[in-house]
This record gives structure tokens, C-alpha cells and sequence, in this order.
């Protein structure tokens, strides 16, 4: 974004997070596409979609030693500010994944620990006196190492395991009530921000995938998804490369209708080695 672009709803200036300094009016142009990559071949891509005036999505993904992490977050619509919600959420978990996996902390305990910090970031947002209607986004963060892959979500932003062989599988449950409303999200306005948290240890290679309802509403099961990412050739185990993969899956979002924004991760997961057998 240039320096100096002018806001379309008042002719002022736009700061660098895309809202005007005058008006605070979010830009239509802002992050419309972004797209990012890792240095295993981990990528991901953020559309506005065809329906949206802002994308409210957001992502991170990351390669720290041995392990590769994800982030993928989507802005409440009904709550003020949503967009700056998920681009703060998914900073801020994987920065914390990004410091405490590397030393040796157990997944499960760095996972609930981007949880709680990111929460507390979103929180920290609103104003005062605007508890009742604050910023507000979900939350799903996937990592994958040498002893498999974990996921942790609040929302309805979701993880798939789709493996190269055999029958994939969603790796959250959604916090969905009545009428698809959410039931917990991170935001000053909710005390359930309680991760639900969940491991894998694959016995075959494969990618984790983190996705906002803007892909799944279209393709909810895992056979779905990977069906379309077979419509590429396979990834090489060597020099992978999974954005051209991650586009086709962001492409099929599009052409089916793109009602909403839509962002998907992939990370490549190698399979986990068994361990041997016990001596008699």
C-alpha cells in the first residue's frame, strides 16, 4: 500500500493497517489477496472472495528448527474491527508457538498458550465500556513435527489431516449452536476461550490443512478437499512447493460462489516413524 492512498469513504489518509486516519473506514483494497510461504514448501493463501467489502481473514505460517506452524483466524462480521482481531490473533499465536516449541515445550501446553495469549491480545482491542460488542475473531493453529502434527481451535476455523494414502479426517469440532451462531470465539465479549486440542501421529505422508468456513462451507469433508488437490500433480517428496496447491483449493472456493473470504494453509507432514518393537 502506498504511502499516502487515499481512504474511498472520505478522502483522507490511510494508515499502514488499511483503516483511514480520519474516518477509520477499512479499505475494500487492503489484503484483498496475500499469499505466504515456508521454507519446507508450507503455504498459504487469504481472499477477500467475491461477496466481502474487507477480508477479514487472516494467517501466519512459519519454520522454526524442526517444527512448521500455522495460523489461521477469521473476524467475527457482526464485531467492530474484525479484521484487525484476526491479523493481531494470528500474529500473536504464532509468535508465541514460534518461541516455546523450539525449546522443547510439549505442543499441547505452547498450543493452549497461543490460545490464551492471542485471547488476551483480541481482548485487550476493545475499548472501554465495549465488552458488548468487541472486537472479535476464531481461532485454529496447526503444527507439525518430528513426532506428528497437533491442532488447537476456538470457532469455527478448522484443521484437516489429508493424507497421500488412506482416509483423511477433520482434526476440530466446531463451536457452532443453533442456526450455525457461534458458540466461542476470542474477544473481550466471551469468557470460552478454552482450546480444544487434538494430536496426530501419521503413519503415511500427507498435509495439514487450517481453513476459514469460507472454504469449508464448500467443501466441509476431508475426501472433498482432497479430491480437489488431486486435480494437481503430487507434489515431489523433494524441493515441495503446496502453493499451487493451496490456490487451486482457494480458486474452487471462488468459482462455487465466494460468498465470504476464504483462507487455507497447507503444511507438508512427512509420516511418523513407529516406534520398534519391545525386546521379549
Amino acid at each position: 500500500m502506498s504511502e499516502n492512498e487515499i481512504c474511498v469513504r472520505c478522502g483522507g489518509i490511510v494508515a499502514p493497517d488499511g483503516h483511514c486516519w480520519e474516518c477509520g473506514h477499512a479499505q475494500p483494497a487492503f489484503r484483498s489477496h496475500v499469499e505466504v510461504t515456508a521454507a519446507d514448501g508450507a503455504a498459504g493463501v487469504s481472499d477477500r472472495g467475491r461477496r466481502r467489502g474487507v477480508n477479514a481473514d487472516a494467517m501466519a505460517l512459519t519454520r522454526c528448527g524442526d517444527w512448521t506452524i500455522g495460523v489461521v483466524c477469521d473476524g467475527v462480521s457482526m464485531s467492530p474491527r474484525s479484521e484487525r482481531a484476526a491479523q493481531v490473533a494470528a500474529e500473536v499465536g504464532a509468535r508465541v508457538l514460534g518461541a516455546r516449541l523450539p525449546v522443547g515445550v510439549l505442543p499441547e501446553t505452547a498450543l493452549r498458550e497461543a490460545v490464551a495469549r492471542a485471547a488476551q491480545a483480541v481482548a485487550a482491542l476493545a475499548g472501554p465500556g465495549d465488552t458488548d460488542v468487541a472486537p472479535a475473531c476464531t481461532f485454529v493453529a496447526g503444527v507439525a513435527g518430528p513426532a506428528g502434527i497437533w491442532s488447537a481451535s476456538v470457532g469455527d476455523s478448522r484443521a484437516y489431516w489429508l493424507p497421500d494414502e488412506g482416509t483423511g479426517m477433520t482434526l476440530t469440532e466446531d463451536d457452532i449452536g443453533e442456526h450455525d451462531a457461534l458458540t466461542a470465539w476470542l474477544g473481550a465479549d466471551t469468557d470460552d476461550t478454552e482450546a480444544r486440542v487434538r494430536s496426530y501421529r501419521p503413519s503415511v505422508p500427507g498435509r495439514l490443512l487450517l481453513c476459514t468456513d469460507g472454504l469449508w462451507r464448500y467443501l466441509p469433508d476431508a475426501e472433498g478437499l482432497r479430491d480437489v488437490l488431486t486435480r494437481l500433480p503430487r507434489a515431489s517428496t523433494e524441493g515441495i512447493d503446496l502453493l499451487p496447491y493451496v490456490r487451486e483449493l482457494v480458486r474452487y472456493a471462488l468459482g462455487a460462489g465466494g460468498h465470504d473470504n476464504i483462507t487455507a494453509v497447507l503444511v507438508p507432514v512427512d509420516a511418523t516413524a513407529l516406534p520398534a518393537p519391545s525386546a521379549p
